[in-house]
């Protein structure tokens, strides 16, 4: 049901949320949202079941969430592309190495697993490869040079018009022994690095879609590795409960992805964020906030292991 900004004011005020600055807090709920706001007020309330806020919990620090979570979408997506534009690169090095320059060689399903399970999803991932020929050959001006000069495109050229879910898609068609070339450039075994690109394309889409990222918990988790285990990572019914599924496991993905003056920017940049979130935040404490992204006490450490 459609609210007026006076009525939403007036739900967020009988939920107990202070607000010093009505016109201002209008003015944000207009520009962002009431919706997407109101999705960060979880943290605040006195428990799931009592949707009130907690005592003395104001719209500045509701609001100073929401833009910090907007902080972490942009930070951890710039270096998201870096690592995007990495495997494209490394891809197109190696199967065009292997097998030739020209779409009509490295497109053959010869070229890819010959698992039986996996023939389906062969030809549709080819079948989608293709498409991107099609539809960019005249409209994108990398490809257009190309087709225009030499009649055909090379997989360094069309891995630029590729989604990172194709790109995902299309290490998982992949021989083995291609698997295990890439995947051995990053020092992973295929499974990890299979996972690792799964996970990867889906925190993509979802900070390019400015969808709330602080809390999510991705359906599958990754692999237990030297990182959970440097860290001393607490355990639940033999379960590591931080950096499985949650935006550490990220953060343990971007390690072993990113060069290491990539990553320590990375964590100077979270660091910086976490620090002026608490400034704003006084309603909880920001011990709270780590648990609640899924970040250790200690998670900084990672940044020399």
């Amino acid at each position: 049901m459609f609210k007026t900004l006076d009525e939403q004011i007036e739900i967020l005020k009988a939920k107990g949320l202070l607000i010093q600055d009505i016109e201002k807090a209008k003015d944000i709920l207009l520009r962002e949202n009431y919706f997407f706001i109101s999705g960060y007020r979880h943290i605040f309330l006195k428990s799931p079941k009592e949707q009130y806020f907690l005592p003395g919990t104001t719209f500045e620090e509701l609001y100073a969430f929401f833009t910090f979570d907007r902080s972490l979408r942009n930070i951890f997506f710039k270096n998201i592309l870096v690592i995007e534009n990495n495997l494209k690169s490394i891809f197109s090095y190696q199967l065009s190495r292997r097998y030739g320059v020209k779409e009509k060689d490295y497109l053959k399903e010869i070229n890819f697993s010959n698992d039986g399970k996996k023939s389906r999803q062969v030809s549709d991932v080819l079948r989608k490869m293709k498409r991107q020929i099609r539809v960019n050959g005249s409209q994108h001006s990398a490809t257009m040079h190309y087709m225009n000069n030499y009649g055909y495109i090379p997989l360094w050229v069309l891995v630029k018009v590729l989604s990172f879910g194709i790109i995902s898609e299309l290490y998982n068609i992949l021989k083995p022994e291609d698997q295990l070339s890439i995947s051995e450039y990053y020092n992973l075994d295929v499974e990890n690095f299979s996972i690792f690109l799964t996970l990867l394309s889906n925190y993509r889409n979802l900070c390019a879609h400015e969808d709330i990222l602080f809390d999510n918990r991705s359906q599958r988790e990754i692999i237990d590795n030297e990182y959970h285990l440097k860290l001393n990572i607490p355990m639940m019914d033999d379960e590591y409960i931080y950096g499985k599924n949650d935006l550490f496991a990220l953060i343990i993905i971007l390690k072993y992805m990113l060069k290491d003056d990539e990553f320590r920017h990375l964590v100077y940049e979270i660091d910086y964020e976490i620090a002026l979130l608490d400034g704003k935040v006084s309603t909880i404490p920001v011990g709270k906030i780590l648990n609640r992204i899924g970040f250790p006490n200690n998670w900084r450490a990672i940044i020399d292991l």
